[in-house]
C-alpha cells in the first residue's frame, strides 16, 4: 500500500523523519519508545506521535526527554489492513492528546487526513479507550453470536437479516440513547425472555450467558429511564435470576 517507500530499521527511519508515527499494539508501545530513546534514535524538535487509544503523552516521556515533541493521535475506527481503510479515515474522529502549545499541530495533522479531532485529557485516555473497545469489540461478538443462532434456526444468510435491523438500532441508539430500547426486555415480557433463554441455552450456553448478562443490564437501564415498570422489572429479573439458580444458563 506504500509502493516505492523504503523499508528501513526504526533508528534509520527516526533519523530521516521530521514526523515519526509509532503504530504498534498498545502493550508494545512503552518498550518501543524506551528502546528507541536508549539508542538515541529521536531528534530534538522532531514530532513523535503514536496511534494508541489507551496511551496519552506519558508513554512518550523517553522521547520527550530527548527533545522530541509528543502527540497522541488515535483514530476512532476499526481497520482491516486493506485499502478499504484509507476511505474510512475520511470523516473519522481522532482522540487527540497533546501539550497545549502542540494542539494546533495535532489538530492540523488530523484535519489533513480528513479526520475530526476530539481532545482527550491525559488522565482520561484509558476510560476513553475502554468505552470504544467496549462498543466496537463487543458489538462484533454480539453480532457473531446472533448470526450463529440464526443459522441454527435455519436462516441461511444472517447478515441479510441482521443488517437493516442493526443499522436502525444503532441509528436510534445514537440519536435517543436508552429511549431507543425496544423488545421483550424493555416491555417487561418475562415469559418471552424465559423462552429465549431456554432456546438459546439448548443451542449455545455461551450465548445464553451473554444474553442473560445484557438482558439484566438492559432491564436496569429501562427501569432507570422510566420505560419499564418496577413490577415488570421484578418479574423479569426473577426470570433471569432463576435461569442462573437452576442451571439453565451459566
Amino acid at each position: 500500500m506504500l509502493p516505492g517507500v523504503d523499508v528501513a530499521p526504526p533508528q534509520e527511519v527516526c533519523a530521516r523523519c521530521d514526523l515519526v508515527l509509532l503504530t504498534v499494539p498498545d502493550d508494545a508501545l512503552p518498550d518501543l519508545v524506551q528502546g528507541l530513546a536508549t539508542t538515541g534514535a529521536f531528534v530534538r524538535g522532531q514530532i513523535v506521535a503514536h496511534s494508541s487509544g489507551r496511551h496519552g503523552l506519558d508513554v512518550l516521556s523517553p522521547a520527550t526527554r530527548e527533545g522530541a515533541l509528543p502527540l497522541a493521535l488515535h483514530p476512532v475506527m476499526t481497520f482491516t489492513g486493506t485499502s478499504v481503510d484509507l476511505n474510512r479515515l475520511a470523516g473519522a474522529v481522532f482522540g487527540v492528546t497533546a501539550p497545549a502549545p502542540l494542539l494546533p499541530i495535532a489538530d492540523a495533522l488530523v484535519i489533513e487526513m480528513g479526520g475530526e479531532p476530539v481532545h482527550v485529557l491525559e488522565e482520561q485516555r484509558v476510560l476513553y479507550h475502554a468505552a470504544l473497545a467496549h462498543a466496537a469489540n463487543h458489538l462484533v461478538t454480539l453480532v457473531a453470536e446472533s448470526s450463529e443462532l440464526l443459522r441454527a434456526s435455519g436462516v441461511s444468510d444472517p447478515a441479510r437479516v441482521l443488517g437493516p435491523l442493526l443499522s436502525a438500532a444503532l441509528d436510534n441508539a445514537l440519536r435517543s440513547g436508552d429511549l431507543a430500547l425496544t423488545g421483550p426486555v424493555a416491555r417487561g415480557d418475562a415469559g418471552t425472555v424465559a423462552a429465549h433463554l431456554a432456546a438459546i441455552t439448548a443451542t449455545s450456553p455461551e450465548a445464553a450467558a451473554t444474553y442473560r448478562s445484557l438482558a439484566r443490564t438492559t432491564a436496569a437501564r429501562a427501569l432507570d429511564s422510566g420505560m419499564l415498570r418496577a413490577d415488570a422489572a421484578q418479574s423479569l429479573l426473577g426470570v433471569l435470576t432463576d435461569a442462573v439458580d437452576d442451571g439453565r444458563a451459566p
